[in-house]
C-alpha cells in the first residue's frame, strides 16, 4: 500500500511551516571558527572543540588552507549569512583569540591565557552528561558583571550577546534549552572566565529513594527489611546524589519539561554539569572595521588626544593617498582603452584600403599563391597543364618561351635495385666505343647512382690474355657500366658462347656440391671469366 496522499490544507502548512524555518535559520547569527598561520596540535582540538560550543550555527566541517587569506573567508561569508568569525593565531608567547564582527566590524582582540579541552574537563568528572541531542539546539547565554561603566565592557556584551541567536522570554521552549555558556567577568583582574555547562531539570519536594524509583534507577535493596526504609532514609546514594538542592537552584517551571515529575508550577531543580571546553581570556584591545581601523581601546598602551589625533591625521592621509592612486590607475586603464579601440580602428582602415589595390591593380602583379623561386612572368607548369586540358593538343614552343629554358629537377622515382643491361657488339669492343657506352649511362644514371659510383673501381680480372687479344691490342675487361651490369666475357670470331641448361651442373661439382665455388654476389661482386688454360682456335 502506498502512503495516503495528503490533502491540500496540509501542503499548505508543511510549506508554510519551511518558509518559517527558512526565515529563522537566515535571521539567527552564524560563525567560522578558524585559525591563522601555524598552530599546534592541542590548538587544533581547541578550535574543534569551540566549533561545538557554537553549534547548530556553525560550519563544523570547515577547511582551511595556507594560501587562503581573511579577504576570502569575507568574501564566502556575505552569500552564506555568516556574521562573526572567531580567529586563533599562536605566536611564540602567546595564543591570542580575534572576535570578527561581520560586515564592517568591530574587531575585539583576546589573549588566552589558559585552557582546557572537552576531554581533559570530561576525564575528571565521575559523571558526565553529554550527547548528540544537546547539539540540536543553540547554548543559553549568562553574562556575569558586565554592567559595569566602560565603553569596551559594553562592546565585549554586545558582541557576546550578538554571537548567539536572542531569546524570547514569552515565546521560548524550554525543552530546546540543553547547555549554558556562561561568561564571567572579573573587574579587579579584566579576566574573563569562559564556560560551558550541560543542563538538567529535576523535581524536588520528595525524597531521594522514591525520586530513584521514578527515575527508573532501583537502588540496591538486599540490605533492606522493608521497603520503608527506602523512603525514610537515604542510604545507598553516591556522593553526587546526595547533594542538597537549595534555594540557589530551585524554581518552578512555567511549562513542562522533559523528565519524570517535571510538571508545569512544581518546583523542580537546575543542575549544571561542566562539559568544556574551558578558557581565561584577557582583553587587549578594539579596533574599528576589520582588524584595520583605527584602536579605540588598548589595555596595556595609552594615548593622550594629541597622539591620537596625529594617528587620524596620518590615517587620512594614507587613505587620500590610496584614493588618488586608484583615480590615477582607473584614468591610465581608460585611456589605454582608447588607444587600443583608436589603434584597431586604423588597422581595419589599411586592410580595407589594401583589399581595394589588390581588386584595382593590374594581371601582371604578382600572385600571392606562386612559389619563391618563380618569377612573375615566366610561365608556370599549370599554363601548360591547363592549355593541354581546354585544347587537347600540346603548346607550340613559342608559346610558352620561358618553360623550355627551365630546368626541370632530376627525378628520384628511379628504383635503386634496377639493373640497366649493356649489349656489346663484336665490332664495339674498342675503347672508343666504350667511353661512349659510358658517357652514355653516366647521363642515363640518376644522380644517386652516380654518388654511389663515384669513388668504385672493378677489379682488373687475373690470368693470361687470349692471343688474339694479344694481337688486337684489346684489354682483358671493356666494360665500364654499371657495377650491377652483368659482364660479358670477350668472345672471338667463329666462337659460340654456350649457356648453360637450366638442369645442368657446373663443371667439377657432383651431387654432393663438395668443389662448389661460392657464388659472388652484391653489389660490388663481379664475375671473372672462365679460361679452361687451352689456347683458344683462331
Amino acid at each position: 500500500m502506498g502512503r495516503p496522499r495528503k490533502t491540500k490544507n496540509q501542503k499548505k502548512e508543511r510549506a508554510a511551516a519551511q518558509h518559517r524555518s527558512q526565515e529563522e535559520f537566515g535571521s539567527v547569527p552564524h560563525s567560522f571558527v578558524f585559525h591563522r598561520g601555524r598552530v599546534g596540535k592541542n590548538l587544533q582540538q581547541l578550535i574543534l572543540d569551540v566549533r561545538r560550543v557554537m553549534q547548530p550555527y556553525t560550519a563544523t566541517s570547515l577547511k582551511v588552507r595556507k594560501k587562503n587569506t581573511l579577504k576570502d573567508f569575507v568574501t564566502v561569508a556575505g552569500p552564506l549569512g555568516v556574521t562573526h568569525f572567531l580567529v586563533f593565531t599562536k605566536t611564540p608567547t602567546n595564543i591570542n583569540l580575534k572576535f570578527f564582527r561581520l560586515p564592517g566590524g568591530p574587531t575585539l582582540t583576546f589573549r588566552v591565557a589558559q585552557y582546557s579541552l572537552i576531554k581533559d574537563v570530561v576525564s575528571t568528572l565521575k559523571r558526565h552528561r553529554m550527547h548528540e541531542q544537546q547539539f540540536t539546539h543553540h547554548p543559553l547565554l549568562v553574562l556575569n558583571n558586565f554592567g559595569l561603566q566602560g565603553m569596551h565592557i559594553k562592546v565585549m556584551a554586545t558582541m557576546f550577546q550578538n554571537m548567539f541567536p536572542s531569546i524570547n522570554v514569552h515565546k521560548v521552549n524550554l525543552n530546546a534549552i540543553k547547555r549554558c555558556v556562561l561568561i564571567s567577568y572579573n573587574p579587579d583582574t579584566q579576566i574573563l572566565e569562559f564556560r560551558h555547562y550541560s543542563l538538567k531539570v529535576v523535581p524536588v519536594g520528595i525524597s531521594k529513594g522514591l525520586k530513584k524509583i521514578m527515575q527508573e534507577k532501583f537502588p540496591n535493596m538486599s540490605r533492606l527489611e522493608d521497603i520503608s526504609e527506602l523512603l525514610v532514609r537515604d542510604i545507598n546514594l553516591s556522593e553526587s546524589e546526595a547533594e542538597q538542592d537549595g534555594s540557589h537552584n530551585t524554581t518552578e517551571l512555567p511549562q513542562a519539561y522533559a523528565g519524570r515529575g517535571n510538571m508545569k508550577a512544581q518546583q523542580s531543580a537546575v543542575r549544571l554539569t561542566e562539559i568544556g571546553p574551558r578558557m581565561t581570556l584577557q582583553l587587549i584591545k578594539v579596533e574599528e572595521g576589520l582588524s584595520q581601523g583605527n584602536v579605540l581601546y588598548h589595555s596595556f598602551i595609552h594615548k593622550t588626544e594629541e597622539e591620537i589625533q596625529e594617528v587620524l591625521a596620518r590615517k587620512e592621509a594614507r587613505l587620500q593617498l590610496k584614493a588618488e592612486r586608484r583615480r590615477k590607475q582607473d584614468a591610465d586603464v581608460e585611456r589605454k582603452q582608447e588607444q587600443k579601440q583608436a589603434h584597431r580602428k586604423k588597422s581595419l582602415e589599411g586592410i580595407k584600403r589594401k583589399k581595394k589595390q589588390a581588386e584595382g591593380s593590374d594581371s601582371d602583379a604578382e600572385d600571392p599563391g606562386m612559389q619563391e623561386d618563380q618569377k612573375v612572368d615566366e610561365p608556370s607548369d599549370d599554363d601548360m597543364e591547363y592549355y593541354r586540358q581546354e585544347v587537347g593538343e600540346e603548346p607550340d614552343a613559342d608559346l610558352f618561351p620561358q618553360s623550355a629554358k627551365r630546368k626541370r629537377r632530376p627525378s628520384l622515382s628511379t628504383k635503386a635495385g634496377k639493373r640497366h643491361k649493356c649489349t656489346h657488339s663484336a665490332g664495339d669492343q674498342s675503347p672508343a666505343a666504350s667511353a661512349g657506352t659510358s658517357t652514355k649511362a653516366k647521363k642515363q644514371r640518376t644522380p644517386w647512382q652516380q654518388q654511389k659510383l663515384r669513388g668504385f673501381s672493378p677489379r682488373q680480372p687475373k690470368g693470361p690474355q687470349s692471343q688474339q687479344q694479344r694481337e688486337a691490342g684489346q684489354p682483358a675487361v671493356q666494360h665500364r657500366g654499371s657495377p650491377r651490369t652483368r659482364r660479358k666475357r670477350p668472345q672471338t670470331p667463329g666462337q659460340h658462347h654456350t649457356r648453360r641448361q637450366p638442369g645442368s651442373r657446373p663443371r667439377g661439382q657432383g651431387k654432393s656440391g663438395l668443389g662448389r665455388k661460392p657464388v659472388l654476389t652484391g653489389k660490388g661482386s663481379f664475375r671473372k671469366p672462365r679460361y679452361s688454360g687451352k689456347k683458344r682456335p683462331a
